[in-house]
């Protein structure tokens, strides 16, 4: 009697324990597909508006911390050929435009090709200023040499947005994002049959939950998917065996001429 209760009391809690594991997969699934879908433009946004700030003090003498410095990397850079006065508006101008078109999404391709600019300017003091940046004991960065070490973060996130702006790139999954939740009692006709099947596929681990909601043993869901699957990989084949009519009207034209 002893053992059985410790079979049931064992049993209850691993039940538990594969419920509270497939409820934390299921909110980590949502999570996920939020940063998917988000992430990136948060990125865009935030880098947006560090240009924007500091593109805006650079306009005021004195109020940037990385005035001086700008001012000396910017004259090694032009061979001394433009005066600081108007190489620092210059930057400031440039910066303060990007961190709009960031903000904004416009302009992104000019904007990727500035920036790319931009940041060449921005990590141009570890080559032409190393000795200034890395003066503190033992070689340690000085507080300038901080500020630029942690712009190589500016630097690996315009890589990440000129990846996702222009020219298709974008960030997806490598699978299906969580469906939308199907109403519970819905008539399971053809289009809420292959709502339950595309929820099941995108989060597995509430394949369980879906089938005992709707009522329906998990064979038959398993039947579901697999029919959706080959009718799907058969309307795919059929569709590449039709010729696409713009590129035979071009074939057309060409053998004509």
């Amino acid at each position: 009697m002893v053992g059985d209760l410790t079979r049931s009391v064992g049993a209850v809690a691993r039940g538990c324990t594969r419920r509270v594991r497939d409820r934390y997969d299921h909110l980590e699934n949502i999570v996920h597909d939020q940063l998917v879908m988000h992430s990136i433009t948060a990125l865009r946004i935030a880098v947006g508006a560090v240009f924007l700030g500091f593109g805006v003090l650079k306009f005021f003498p004195g109020v940037s911390p990385a005035e001086n410095l700008s001012r000396t990397a910017t004259d090694l850079l032009t061979f001394r050929l433009i005066p600081g006065s108007v190489s620092i508006v210059v930057v400031a101008a440039l910066e303060c435009f990007i961190g709009v078109c960031l903000l904004a999404g416009r302009w992104m391709r000019l904007a990727v090709w500035l920036l790319a600019l931009e940041l060449v300017g921005i990590l141009s003091p570890l080559v032409l200023l190393f000795g200034r940046l890395f003066a503190g004991p033992h070689g340690a960065p000085t507080l300038e040499g901080q500020y630029v070490l942690k712009d190589i973060i500016l630097v690996t996130a315009g890589m990440v947005i000129a990846a996702a702006s222009f020219r298709g790139g974008r960030l997806v999954r490598g699978d299906l994002g969580p469906a939308a939740r199907i109403p519970e009692g819905a008539p399971l006709d053809a289009d809420h049959k292959l709502a339950v099947v595309l929820a099941g596929i995108s989060d597995e681990t509430m394949i369980g939950e879906l089938c005992a909601r709707h009522e329906i043993s998990e064979s038959q869901f398993y039947t579901w998917r697999d029919a959706s699957l080959e009718a799907a990989t058969l309307a795919l084949a059929e569709d590449a065996s039709v010729p696409d009519e713009a590129a035979t009207g071009r074939r057309g034209a060409v053998s004509q001429a």
